[in-house]
């Protein structure tokens, strides 16, 4: 469908203001995720800005580096949080139709996730520990079961809009015509289930803990400290933002601006942004619920749970075709 497009200047503006909003919003979002967690667990908790406090603490540090670490080692933590951050500031957020819009295709971000695993499973290999070895291993594991079926969803997705632009996805599905599908719902729970094992969540891992027998994570970047932790660590929190923003953009792209001039387009954009930090607030205490209510499961369970959603993936697309065909 058309998007109508502002101007030029408006465009610039709007288009570094997703950049700068999914950069500034992804420590919060995680601070907020925490902060329901405690609350379940009758703590205090800290506050939901705390992320912002670690990044600037992990800064001031000076980094221990390991004697035998490569060039690779080094470099590694600045290019997975730039490949994040471009994959999150390709998502639509408070408004689709942006100057970049067309680049936020699935497979690319998709891709741009996948080099960024690449790259930290290669820096958990560099030094030659063992946990980052069995890091290494486990995240290639769950990448080889979650990846298949995200091209699943993709395929469904595509079926159904007809496009694997994100925005042409969102503006598509708010239009109404695509209605209420058993395969949007399929595709939403196996989508879930690959943001978690994306993530390292619970059940699949537990982002907090630091036991050799559990790690997947964390193992890689054990041996990480000060900026380039700083850098790691901030790359997690855009990328658990960044899959929230996929869902609130495919499944509930409501309240989505879609563009417009001068002062209408303010006012659509502010409008749409209201109902983007509405979505976070709402994903963050799902997520809060979620991982308080469930435990984390065996580390040989995961391919199960992960096969499930590549079935899910499949069951949507055979759907779509089975319908077409009545």
């Amino acid at each position: 469908m058309a998007v109508t497009m502002p101007s030029t200047l408006m465009s610039f503006a709007a288009q570094g203001a997703q950049m700068m909003l999914v950069l500034l919003a992804a420590p919060l979002f995680t601070g907020w995720v925490r902060k329901v967690k405690a609350r379940l667990q009758r703590r205090r908790g800290a506050s939901i800005v705390q992320p912002y406090r670690d990044f600037r603490r992990m800064l001031g540090k000076e980094a221990v580096i390991a004697g035998n670490a490569s060039w690779l080692f080094r470099t590694v933590p600045y290019l997975i949080f730039a490949l994040t951050w471009v994959a999150a500031s390709l998502v639509p957020t408070f408004a689709g139709g942006l100057m970049f819009s067309w680049t936020g295709d699935l497979i690319v971000i998709t891709a741009l996730l996948g080099a960024a695993r690449f790259l930290l499973a290669l820096a958990g290999l560099d030094i030659g520990t063992g946990f980052g070895g069995i890091g290494a291993s486990r995240e290639m594991m769950i990448a080889s079961l979650a990846e298949p079926a995200m091209l699943m969803i993709v395929v469904t997705l595509a079926l159904i809009a007809g496009s694997t632009q994100l925005v042409t996805i969102a503006e598509f599905l708010r239009s109404g015509v695509a209605g209420l599908r058993v395969s949007l719902a399929l595709a939403l729970v196996a989508f879930v289930i690959v943001a978690l094992a994306e993530n390292g969540r619970f059940p699949i891992d537990n982002p907090a803990t630091h036991l050799e027998v559990t790690m997947v994570h964390e193992a890689m970047i054990l041996e990480y400290s000060a900026r380039h932790l700083a850098m790691l660590e901030f790359a997690s929190w855009l990328k658990l933002l960044l899959t929230a923003s996929m869902i609130a953009a495919i499944f509930f792209p409501f309240g989505m601006a879609s563009g417009g001039d001068g002062i209408t387009a303010i006012s659509d954009f502010v409008r749409g942004g209201f109902a983007y930090g509405g979505k976070l607030i709402v994903a963050g205490t799902l997520l809060g619920i979620f991982e308080t209510a469930i435990a984390k499961m065996r580390v040989f369970r995961v391919p199960n749970l992960l096969g499930i959603a590549l079935m899910l993936g499949l069951l949507a697309t055979l759907l779509l075709y089975v319908s077409r065909g009545l």
